[in-house]
């Protein structure tokens, strides 16, 4: 008797993993209506476009409106700074998100946010994300739409950091993430945990070696100091620095241009020594 449950046991198991293995992503399905517009690339003589951009806005009791742009233009020779955005997840240090803002020549800003994709009745779980449950999305956004989203409607902190990359690596960085937006608008691919995650994606883009905190996502920025990419004299000045939550709130209500506008006059204050 305790062999035939074992055998079954097993027997289950073994369809399980098989329908993970073999289950194929699809990029069709009813997505969440903010996770639900696949970017795609166009190559320019000068860069790219990506299209299309989320300019969602948000008040503290949800979605305000729900605007898409029809592209960004993507000139890697205008690109002057990138900034690293990290999401602490509230109650749990060692989880966070994490996205970038691209800043170019005259302070245009774009941002990409690399998420699960979540159907209509789906809620994020780390286990299901960890067998395949999730297609992978990259989402090109305003940062208007990145940061309020997270600090009025979430109501979560936000830390933003300038990175300290040489010119040439911050073009091979946008370059790398952009092309990988064009592979996935291709190809569908799966959302995982442990290997393809928000802060994982960035980090094989950026050629990182792999860290503990490509899994332990709260300790990402903490990561980076430690190797310079963020600089500082101790982490922890570093991060007080970073919170960018009341800014963020204070502009929420302005239009796109004058939020980026307050947004890097108040970051690059905030980040002085």
């Amino acid at each position: 008797m305790i062999r035939a449950v074992l055998f079954a046991l097993l027997a289950a198991l073994g369809v399980f993993a098989l329908t993970v293995v073999t289950k194929q992503p699809r990029d069709h399905r009813d997505w969440q209506p903010h996770l639900a517009k696949t970017a795609s690339v166009t190559e320019t003589a000068k860069g790219w476009t990506v299209s299309p951009v989320r300019d969602w806005t948000y008040t503290e009791d949800g979605v305000s409106s729900k605007d898409w742009l029809a592209e960004a233009v993507i000139v890697p020779d205008q690109l002057q700074q990138v900034w690293l955005v990290l999401e602490p997840h509230p109650g749990y240090p060692m989880m966070a998100h994490t996205l970038v803002l691209f800043e170019f020549t005259g302070g245009e800003l774009i941002g990409l946010t690399i998420e699960a994709r979540k159907e209509t009745d789906e809620r994020f779980a780390p286990v299901r994300g960890a067998l395949n449950r999730f297609e992978l999305v990259y989402v090109w956004a305003t940062p208007r739409d990145l940061l309020t989203r997270r600090a009025v409607m979430l109501g979560h902190e936000l830390e933003l950091y300038p990175l300290a990359l040489t010119p040439a690596q911050e073009t091979a960085f946008l370059t790398s993430v952009v092309t990988r937006t064009q592979a996935l608008s291709e190809a569908p691919r799966f959302y995982n945990t442990l290997t393809s995650n928000c802060t994982s994606e960035l980090a094989k883009a950026a050629e990182l070696t792999w860290d503990p905190a490509f899994i332990l996502t709260g300790g990402a920025a903490e990561a980076l100091w430690e190797i310079g990419v963020i600089e500082g004299t101790t982490f922890e000045a570093a991060r007080q620095r970073a919170i960018v939550t009341d800014p963020v709130i204070d502009g929420a209500d302005l239009p796109r241009d004058a939020f980026n506008t307050g947004m890097l006059s108040s970051a690059r204050q905030r980040a002085m020594p």
